[in-house]
Formats: C-alpha cells, sequence, structure tokens
C-alpha cells in the first residue's frame, strides 16, 4: 500500500517553476509529523531539501533557500513544494518524508517523483 503519493514533477525548462505535492493516503495521519522533502541526483546521495515539523517551523538546504517553499495543509494531510526559479541542479528524484518523533515513533518514504530542468 502506497501511504505517501507524490505528484507534481516533470520536465521544465531553467527558470520555470513546479509544484510537487505529498499527499497521506485516505486513514493515514501525518499532523503530528516532521514532514520533508528529499531528492536524488543521478549518481549522487540522496540529500534534504526542505522540511516543515508539526508546529510549521521550516528548514531550507542552502541550495534552494529563497527558490523552494514547503508547506503543509493539516486538514487533509498533504504537504506542498513550491519550486521557483529551477535550474539544472535541481534535476533528481523527488521524495516525500514523513519522521514522527513522537511515540510511537516510525518514519515513512513516497516512491519518488522526477523532476527534470533542461532547455
Amino acid at each position: 500500500q502506497v501511504i505517501l503519493a507524490e505528484s507534481g514533477g516533470g520536465l521544465v525548462q531553467p527558470g520555470g517553476s513546479l509544484r510537487l505535492t505529498c499527499a497521506a493516503a485516505s486513514g493515514f495521519n501525518t499532523k503530528l509529523s516532521t514532514m520533508a522533502w528529499h531528492r536524488q541526483a543521478p549518481g549522487k546521495e540522496r540529500e534534504l531539501v526542505a522540511s516543515v515539523d508539526r508546529f510549521g517551523a521550516t528548514v531550507y538546504a542552502e541550495a534552494v533557500k529563497g527558490r523552494f517553499t514547503i508547506s503543509r495543509v493539516n486538514s487533509n494531510n498533504t504537504v506542498y513544494l513550491q519550486m521557483d526559479n529551477l535550474n539544472v541542479n535541481d534535476t533528481g528524484v523527488y521524495y516525500c518524508h514523513e519522521n514522527k518523533r513522537t511515540w510511537p515513533m516510525y518514519e515513512r518514504w513516497g516512491q519518488g517523483t522526477q523532476v527534470t530542468v533542461s532547455s
């Protein structure tokens, strides 16, 4: 069963924008979790892009500060990543990650969505 489902990836030209969505499956509650987006470029390790905790505090990788915005809507257990002014270095598979840090603790990953920035 897919619990976290990403969508919104695709091919975009440099300077363009995309909005990624991560939606939890029906019956699954992410309100108490820290939600994050990670990405993995070809031949590279997976890296944190942005996170938002259950209080709304956000963290961004230096490479995306000022261009990406992470947000969450707890009423529908959804997290978004607005990506603006994309460049070729943003190419990769973007994964949604859930980290519940209070008992019961667990982590979940989505299956990923491909983002390709190319002219």
